[in-house]
């Protein structure tokens, strides 16, 4: 990922020119079933099309099945895993809110309060809900018109279709809380991992990126991810090392040191462990599929 200076994701859109991704994914295709936690300030759709996984936005869980869905709003902190390892086939989508910003009076009507919305971190689309339902279905839409001429058009009327109801069946809530710090402490800290996974890094270094004791960091990663720092170091860095795996042909010894294991022995051991199969067996499986 390449972080902006707040830290969130700096997506890096297939054409720069129209802020969106359309993506049709496996859970699999993440280290031990389970994307890193990252947050952006694109909104995110989730449409599962087979299978199951749990989604964790800001620490709360939410199970999603086939044909349902979960919109994230804006500078949420999510992911999604499968704690059982099960394959889930799903679509994400991101846009950037920009594409609703036709005019500054659409923005401030319509947009912002939506975006400020401190109560609307996500929302879950249930099947028997008509309009929580017919989101889900534009999200299939999306994916279908993608590659047509007219895309950058199509997913546009899309998203403001989406936003229609989303602002009309939602209570809305502009008023300020109070914030929670210990989001902002989490998202330092991932962000410090994510900008020096190839180097050594100790617990006490990541604690020390969030102002806080090395306690203090395991419970909120535990609270809020699930997991321990260091899990969540060594998972950044294998899906890292699988990027680089089918899309180089660098070996595996300079994959190893350039994502931070050390050695390729190492790096060959958790691979394994997390993947079921050696570095070479994997990027042989991913070459062979295309």
């Amino acid at each position: 990922m390449i972080l902006k200076d707040d830290y969130s994701e700096k997506v890096q859109y297939d054409n720069p020119d129209y802020p969106f991704i359309v993506r049709r994914c496996l859970l699999s295709s993440y280290p031990n079933y389970a994307a890193p936690s990252h947050w952006h300030n694109d909104i995110e759709l989730i449409a599962v099309l087979s299978g199951q996984m749990t989604y964790n936005v800001n620490g709360k869980r939410i199970s999603l099945r086939k044909d349902e869905g979960i919109f994230i709003n804006s500078c949420q902190m999510h992911f999604g895993f499968s704690e059982q390892k099960e394959e889930c086939e799903f679509l994400c989508i991101l846009l950037h809110p920009v594409l609703l910003c036709t005019t500054s009076a659409l923005e401030r009507d319509f947009v912002l309060p939506v975006i400020h919305n401190h109560s609307l971190p996500f929302l879950y689309f249930h099947r028997d809900i008509d309009w929580q339902n017919a989101i889900f279905l534009q999200c299939k839409v999306i994916y279908e018109m993608k590659e047509t001429p007219a895309a950058p058009l199509k997913i546009q009327a899309a998203f403001l279709k989406i936003w229609a109801f989303l602002y009309e069946n939602m209570e809305l809530d502009t008023k300020e809380e109070a914030g929670d710090g210990n989001m902002m402490i989490l998202r330092n800290m991932i962000a410090f991992i994510q900008q020096n996974y190839k180097n050594k890094i100790t617990l006490s270094e990541i604690a020390a990126s969030g102002h806080i004791g090395q306690s203090k960091c395991c419970k909120l990663f535990s609270g809020h991810l699930g997991q321990s720092p260091n899990l969540y170091l060594t998972q950044y860095r294998l899906k890292k090392a699988m990027e680089l795996l089918k899309n180089t042909t660098k070996s595996i010894t300079e994959i190893a040191v350039e994502t931070g294991f050390g050695s390729s022995s190492y790096f060959a051991e958790i691979f394994r462990k997390n993947n079921g199969k050696s570095p070479g067996r994997y990027r042989a499986a991913f070459q062979k599929s295309i």
